[in-house]
């Protein structure tokens, strides 16, 4: 039975992430680290959920019983122990989070000493380790062999110093009316501060964690909360984290939900402008409008498609010696500043190109229009190939003919099937969206 998914570990705490499962798995992935290690400190951090404790405590006991020395530094961002992993020079960082899901999930997501995180074939190493009891039990220290843990709550303070060092130093937001929604999140004390800091008046909402009310209503999910602050406070933009505030959601002064392609967009031309983006290539996923591609061929840009998932597109980045990456849920990587998706480095960057454009962000994160697409979820009870499918193919080659794109593929996160159409002709992209959906359900639900 496979264990990772597209990012780390995910599933329904207690049941499937349980106690048990959580000490195996991180005896193996502390088995795998061994191998490389150098400093023998594993980093752990958390986001809000009640049910982080629980697996806190299992990856502790985990690491410390096969000799690993652990440090943990409580709620953080996903994006700050990626940075902190590397920083204080550990051998490995995890997250203890389940990003946009609701609370009663969780998940375990893992980082190499670079901040990087792991690859397939890293995790299946961890997997076979996992399955192999005869070795995990010759494996676990005794005496003076056996681990140490400390909690360190201040180095919160060396991600700030990071995320403000990202923005241009000649540069200040005074005089900026921001609202931020950090989702109840890993992001509620970072957010504010960093931008407090750096002048701005900020309006923090859904800030007030209490275990449970993560990403419920609120964050990058559900900007619908953001939108009517924005208006209310008539701010100059807004800014949605999830709960692990990797992702973002900007909302622009007229309470609209800027789309993520056109967000990306205006990102990745602005780094031109400055010089700074490498090789004159951005990464974005199969998910991303053919809109921004062309947008990016008037400013001589290429545009280098992957898999969804930021870790896929931090793979891609590196293959192809590029510093600009992202997906349209929010997933954005400024390679010079982070491994992975950082939605407060990349909020920094929009606000640095909205004092830089002196406009509006109504007006610099709207840059082209977007070829009408359509994406749907529908819940599944099993993940079936769909190549199996009688009268799949038949399908899709209709669509072909039409002259439109698709992309339909199981969620890596949740039992649902997406389903993705694209095409100039908005009428004929819904009717056949629809009779694909209908065919699929019958066929899956």
């Amino acid at each position: 039975m496979k264990i990772f998914g597209t990012d780390g570990v995910r599933g329904r705490a207690g049941v499937d992430i349980t106690p048990m499962l959580v000490m195996k798995l991180g005896a193996a992935a502390g088995l795998y680290f061994r191998k490389h290690s150098i400093t023998n400190k594993i980093l752990v951090g958390k986001d809000t959920r009640k049910s982080g404790y629980m697996i806190e405590n299992a990856l502790v006991s985990a690491f410390t019983s096969v000799g690993y020395d652990v440090i943990q530094v409580g709620p953080m961002p996903t994006p700050a122990i990626a940075f902190l992993t590397e920083d204080m020079r550990c051998d490995a960082g995890i997250m203890i989070s389940a990003s946009h899901n609701p609370y009663e999930d969780n998940g375990i997501k893992f980082f190499d000493r670079f901040g990087y995180k792991l690859d397939e074939k890293a995790e299946g190493e961890i997997e076979k380790l996992f399955y192999d009891e005869a070795l995990m039990m010759r494996s676990y220290k005794t005496g003076v062999e056996i681990g140490s843990s400390k909690r360190i709550d201040d180095v919160v303070g060396r991600y700030i110093v990071h995320l403000k060092n990202s923005f241009p130093k000649d540069l200040n937001l005074q005089g900026i009316r921001v609202v931020i929604d950090t989702a109840n999140g890993a992001g509620y004390k970072v957010a504010p501060t960093v931008f407090s800091e750096l002048g701005a008046d900020v309006v923090v909402i859904n800030n007030e964690p209490n275990g449970f009310n993560i990403n419920e209503q609120c964050g990058a999910m559900h900007p619908f909360a953001l939108s009517t602050e924005v208006k209310r406070y008539r701010a100059d933009v807004g800014f949605a984290l999830d709960g692990d505030a990797d992702r973002l959601i900007v909302v622009d002064n007229r309470g609209n939900v800027v789309d993520g392609d056109k967000l990306i967009g205006a990102l990745g031309v602005y780094q031109k402008s400055l010089h700074k983006l490498k090789n004159n290539k951005i990464v974005a996923t199969v998910m991303s409008n053919f809109a921004l591609e062309d947008y990016y061929k008037k400013y001589k840009i290429d545009l280098i498609r992957c898999n969804v998932g930021d870790k896929y597109v931090c793979d891609e980045m590196q293959k192809n010696d590029a510093n600009f990456g992202g997906e349209q849920s929010g997933h954005i990587i400024f390679g010079d500043y982070a491994k992975t998706g950082d939605g407060l480095v990349s909020a920094l960057q929009v606000m640095a190109l909205m004092i830089a454009s002196k406009k509006k962000s109504s007006e610099v994160l709207n840059p082209f229009e977007l070829y009408p697409q359509k994406l749907i979820n529908i819940p599944i009870e099993c993940k079936k190939p769909l190549d199996d499918i009688k009268g799949y193919k038949e399908r899709l080659e209709e669509i072909d003919k039409l002259g439109m794109r698709h992309l339909i593929r199981y969620s890596g996160t949740e039992n649902k099937l997406r389903i993705l159409l694209e095409g100039k002709d908005r009428s004929l992209l819904e009717s056949s969206l629809k009779e694909l959906s209908s065919f699929l359900k019958e066929k899956l639900c």
